[in-house]
This record gives C-alpha cells, sequence and structure tokens, in this order.
C-alpha cells in the first residue's frame, strides 16, 4: 500500500490542485457572470464556467497523468536495471554486477538495489575464495608423487591426478567419464575398487606393468557426502623394494665377505693350537696367511668408512687443473706391474689435443685404479686392457676396456650400487665398494659414470668430468 500511494501521490496531488482551483476560479467566473447578467439585464451564460472547468479538469488530468507517468517509468527503470541485475547473478555473472546508487527511487527499490549489490559481491569473495582452494587443492593433486584416481558409484573415472596419469600412461581428459576397467587395465584394482565402493578402506601390493613397479594401493570409500564414490591411492614402493633388494644383497655380499677371511682365521688359529706352532716353517706360513685375511678386513673396513665420508660430504677434494693424459699416464703406470703379473696387456690412447679438467688427481687416479684392477681381476691371461679418452661436446671422456668375461646385461644397471656384486665378482674376491666409490667420486667432480658389456665379450667403463676451458667460456 505504501508503494501504490507513493506512485499515485503526483496523480492525487494533482487532483487536489484542480479541485483548489476549481473551489477558486469558479465561484470567481460565476460570479462575474451574475454579475454580467445583472449589469445588462440579459439572462446569466454560464457558458464560460462550464468550459473553464471543463478545461480545467482535462489540464489537472493530463498534468496528472504525464506527472504520474514521469514517476511511474523512473522506477519501473530501476526495476528493470534490478531485475536484470538478478538474471546475471542467476547466471553466474556477479562480477559485471555493478549498480549505480538510486536516491530518487523508493526506499524499497533503493534496499533490494543495496541487497543485491551485496548479494553479488559476498557471492564474488565466495567464488574466489572457492577458486584459490580449487587452485590449491589442484596443485597439491597436481605435485602429488602419489597417484590417486576417484570414480562414482557407476565405475565412471571422475577425478585422475598427473601421477596416476604416468602410471597408467593416460591424460586425465581422456580418462574422465570412462569405466575404470578402461583406465586401470588390471582385475585387482578393479576388485579393489568393488570392495571398498560398498565397504571399509583396503589396502593391497601389487606388481604392475611391464617396467614391474611395485604398488601400495589403498582403497577408501569418500562418505555419505559422495556416496557410491570411492578413491583409490596408489603408492609407488619401487623405490623401497629396489632398496629392500639392495639391503637383501648388502646383507648376503658383506655376510659372505667377512665370514670368507673370519673362517679362515679361525681354521689357521685353530690348526696353531693344535700343535702347528711347534713346527716355525709352517707356523711363520700360516701367520703370513692370517696376515693376508686382516688385510683383506682392514680394506674392507677402510672403504666402508671412506664410502660413508664421501656420501655424508665429508670427504674434502683438491681440484686441480691438469691435462688428462697425465691422469691416464698415472695410473697406467701404477698398474703396469699388476697387469704383467697376470700376463695381460695394459696401454693407454690420449689425444694430446684434449682441454684441461678440474680434478682431485689423486681421486680420479683412484678412481682408474679400480676399474683397472676390476679389468684385471676378470680378464683372462693374455688378454689386453686399454685405457684413453675423448672429448664429448663439453666433457672429456675416460675408458678403460678389455677383453674379459664381459658382465651379464642383468647387473649392469645396478654394478655401481655399494655392496652390489654380480656373481661372477664373487670368486674373485672384493667388497662390492669400489664401483660405488668410483661412482660417487665423478659425480663430485660434475661428471657421470656408466658401462657398456657383451657377457664373453669383454667390458667397456666410461666417466666423464667437464672440460676447463668450456666451463670458463660458459
Amino acid at each position: 500500500m505504501r508503494i501504490h500511494t507513493r506512485i499515485a501521490k503526483p496523480f492525487i496531488t494533482t487532483l487536489v490542485l484542480v479541485l483548489a482551483v476549481w473551489l477558486i476560479a469558479l465561484p470567481l467566473l460565476e460570479k462575474s457572470a451574475y454579475q454580467k447578467a445583472s449589469a445588462t439585464g440579459e439572462p446569466v451564460d454560464l457558458s464560460l464556467v462550464h468550459n473553464a472547468a471543463f478545461l480545467i479538469s482535462l489540464t489537472g488530468l493530463v498534468i496528472g497523468l504525464y506527472i504520474s507517468l514521469l514517476h511511474t517509468s523512473r522506477y519501473v527503470d530501476d526495476l528493470k536495471t534490478l531485475t536484470r541485475a538478478a538474471e546475471e547473478l542467476g547466471e553466474g555473472k556477479y562480477q559485471e554486477i555493478n549498480l549505480a546508487p538510486m536516491q530518487n527511487s523508493l526506499l524499497e527499490i533503493r534496499e533490494l538495489r543495496e541487497a543485491l549489490q551485496k548479494t553479488a559481491e559476498q557471492i564474488g569473495d565466495q567464488f574466489t575464495a572457492i577458486s584459490k582452494e580449487r587452485a590449491m587443492l589442484s596443485a597439491v593433486l597436481g605435485q602429488m608423487t602419489d597417484g590417486l584416481l576417484i570414480a562414482d558409484q557407476n565405475g565412471r573415472v571422475r577425478l585422475l591426478n598427473r601421477a596416476a596419469e604416468k602410471l597408467f600412461a593416460i591424460e586425465e581428459k581422456e580418462a574422465l567419464d570412462r569405466s575404470i576397467v578402461e583406465v586401470v587395465r588390471h582385475h585387482r584394482l578393479v576388485e579393489l575398487w568393488e570392495d571398498t565402493r560398498n565397504g571399509p578402506a583396503k589396502t593391497i601390493t601389487m606388481e604392475i606393468g611391464s617396467m614391474h613397479k611395485y604398488l601400495q594401493v589403498v582403497g577408501i570409500p569418500l562418505g555419505e557426502e559422495l556416496t557410491g564414490r570411492s578413491m583409490l591411492l596408489f603408492q609407488d614402493l619401487t623405490q623401497t623394494h629396489r632398496l629392500e633388494v639392495i639391503r637383501r644383497d648388502f646383507v648376503s655380499n658383506i655376510s659372505h665377505e667377512l665370514r670368507t677371511p673370519m673362517a679362515g682365521l679361525k681354521a689357521l688359529s685353530e690348526t696353531l693350537l693344535d700343535g702347528a706352532l711347534e713346527d716355525p716353517t709352517v707356523a711363520r706360513s700360516f701367520v703370513v696367511r692370517m696376515d693376508s685375511e686382516v688385510d683383506n678386513l682392514i680394506q674392507m673396513v677402510n672403504e666402508l668408512l671412506e664410502l660413508s665420508r664421501i656420501e655424508a660430504g665429508y670427504l674434502i677434494f683438491d681440484f686441480l687443473q691438469i691435462e688428462p693424459c697425465m691422469l691416464i699416464q698415472k695410473a697406467v703406470d701404477r698398474m703396469m706391474l699388476q697387469a704383467e703379473r697376470a700376463g695381460l696387456t695394459l696401454s693407454s690412447n690420449c689425444p694430446t689435443d684434449l682441454p684441461s679438467v678440474f680434478a682431485d688427481p689423486e681421486r680420479i687416479a683412484q678412481v682408474f685404479i679400480n676399474l683397472i684392477h676390476n679389468a684385471i681381476k676378470f680378464t683372462q691371461k693374455g688378454g689386453w686392457i686399454q685405457v684413453s679418452a675423448y672429448q664429448d661436446g663439453q666433457m672429456v671422456v675416460f675408458k678403460v676396456s678389455d677383453n674379459g668375461i664381459g658382465i651379464a646385461k642383468k647387473d649392469l644397471t645396478r654394478i655401481f650400487e655399494r655392496f652390489y656384486k654380480a656373481d661372477r665378482a664373487r670368486s674373485g674376491g672384493g667388497t662390492g665398494l669400489g664401483l660405488s666409490i668410483c661412482r660417487h667420486v665423478v659425480e663430485a667432480h660434475g661428471g657421470k659414470i656408466w658401462a657398456e658389456s657383451v657377457e664373453n665379450s669383454g667390458s667397456d667403463f666410461y666417466f666423464s668430468i667437464p672440460a676447463v676451458y668450456l666451463e670458463n667460456h660458459n
């Protein structure tokens, strides 16, 4: 009623003014007509009064309607503006809503305008907060190392993060709305999803794919808020499994290496105690053998300590600018006598135009000696060993080649692991730490080490060190 009254107020005011004009003007015109008739003696002519009344009424009506239309049109325009704003709000275009103040409009319209504007701002704030949370969630899911897959109650994939994309070799946009069977392609995963869809959380461990990845998969129902949906979380345990294999190999190898000298020492000491001490010649030979076994144990301990210092970063390197050929020649000279005793030919091939390298000569010599020593150990009498070097881009690559018994393909990727020993190495002694020490030393120089081999056709060991002048040039 208040709104209707305010809209009709201009028209009512005009009517009141018309009545006021009637009450003032019509009596005066009527009085004037009577006075004129009295003065002339003619009959009273009230036509002027009637015409004036008609004109006043018509003019008042037109003016009242005009004023009412102006006010109503303004209010209708404001309402149309608010209606469009409400429609945009419903369409999610809250950022486009910016209503100008409506000072001359009705109070209710102004209040509606303020309510719509405030609602748009609140929705904008809420959407901004939701967008930030979604961006944060997306970033977290994208950076997760664990794979994540969410499927609905019908088995359709609804979410797949980047780690799961790599695991199953499929992009999220291709996986969405597809069957979980098509995406994971493994019956145990499908069974896990079916079990957790209507039951409690469950965990399984399995091997998957041609790359032999070991996974721990956790199936989790997502509760009442997302009825029927479940999540599969894939934790890659491949590295953990690999470390477990290394640990088992370490225990096996180190036990073997410790048992051999200790068993030898025990046998020798028992023999001495049983009476061999009475024979000086026999006793001396036994003591010499015991001393050799102790040396083996000391070597093992020293290599363990050195590897521990390298991995902990406690080992200090003394880098010098040095010619590659000097590094090679020094190592070859030190190992020449040992190679000759084994009936092998040890040679070097080093171009004199190679760029210098920054290296710790003693540590690089240790790498060469380990590699040449391995080559001597696993090359038959009459064979050959060659140490060479060449430039490859920004690196100087050193190579130790032999025509020995070679390395099995399955061992090539693991020979630089600490304590790992190929089966053929067991019979030749050693701790299995030498190549691991080589790897750490080379990596400390900014290079890498690798091996190529064909079983029964020799081996090639390579390691690289950055060239000096190329580093300075960059």
